[in-house]
């Protein structure tokens, strides 16, 4: 199911696997593009995509996926509650890429489950959705739910699908075709080091680095942090400086606004909720941060209202 400007990536990657494994099966695996009305959904990338049909016009199906990116609460409405729930009534796997969990959890259908997502939304879903517990891996499977980081982590959750309703060797082809280097476990870290990712080896600066994106909730003053690490306040300013190229409070206000910005983007949070979630002691500061940051206010982000069984199969088959 696409919701408008979902990622292409995360779509081809979902299906491309599933296209290959169809060279070799008997019984193909088949699938519908669907929109919420039937009409074309315009993906992240502005190009429209004609689906096959609506949600209302599907008959029982082995597994919905839904497909989203920006904003996807928007499109949240009564009647999608209904269709999912009746969806899972009947037996379905239930699935999502990138962000279309927050569509699922928003209908109650990942209370109690374990879910994962992109890593920028992490904490947006967590503010939102505290029955899910939420893992920061490529993809889970948990039960008759399939959640995934979206991008080419599709790729691996559907090798790893095939491989646990048609085996190992046919799933390892398939990677190959895909010149995929091998079948990623879904419990894999979706981020690099933050050594690997920054290049900086500098173990103090590198830890003062990792307790700042680990608290992107409150303010963190130079002596608290210099302390944390095991250096003088004056020590740390000259390694930040020269590993990062900026100060340490510069460098974790960018984060705390990175933090607030996905808060508005992906949750029904106010501006003064994120402002307070990122740990600004006033509004006035949040917003002239916010504007500085990002050349607009934050109010034009703020978002709108036990077996291994099959679980891709094609149960109409």
């Amino acid at each position: 199911m696409l919701i408008p400007q979902f990622a292409m990536m995360a779509l081809a990657s979902a299906i491309e696997p599933l296209r290959i494994a169809n060279r070799y099966l008997e019984t193909p695996y088949t699938w519908r593009l669907l929109s919420l009305d039937g009409a074309a959904v315009v993906d992240g990338n502005g190009i429209p995509i004609l689906p096959h049909g609506s949600i209302l016009d599907t008959e029982e199906l082995g597994a919905v996926i839904i497909c989203a990116d920006i904003q996807p609460e928007r499109y949240y409405s009564r009647e999608l509650r209904r269709w999912l729930h009746q969806m899972n009534a009947t037996g379905a796997t239930l699935g999502a890429l990138d962000t279309g969990c927050f569509l699922l959890a928003r209908a109650g259908l990942l209370d109690g489950c374990r879910a994962t997502m992109h890593w920028e939304v992490v904490e947006a879903f967590r503010e939102r959705f505290r029955k899910t517990t939420v893992a920061q891996t490529l993809f889970e499977v948990d039960s008759r739910r399939l959640t995934c980081a979206g991008g080419t982590a599709a790729i691996d959750m559907m090798l790893s699908a095939i491989a646990i309703d048609h085996g190992v060797e046919l799933a390892n082809r398939v990677a190959e075709h895909c010149l995929h280097g091998g079948i990623r476990p879904g419990d894999v870290a979706q981020r690099m080091s933050l050594t690997r990712r920054s290049r900086i080896h500098h173990p103090s600066v590198a830890a003062a680095m990792q307790l700042l994106e680990e608290s992107p909730e409150r303010a963190i003053g130079v002596p608290e942090l210099a302390n944390s690490v095991g250096l003088s306040s004056r020590q740390l300013l000259r390694l930040f400086s020269q590993f990062v190229g900026e100060g340490p409070s510069h460098y974790h206000r960018r984060l705390r606004l990175e933090h607030a910005r996905s808060l508005l983007r992906y949750t029904a949070i106010t501006v003064t909720e994120a402002s307070v979630a990122a740990g600004f002691q006033t509004l006035a500061h949040f917003c002239r941060a916010y504007r500085q940051q990002y050349g607009q206010p934050p109010g034009v982000d703020r978002t709108s209202e036990a077996r291994r069984t099959p679980l891709l199969r094609d149960r109409a088959k």
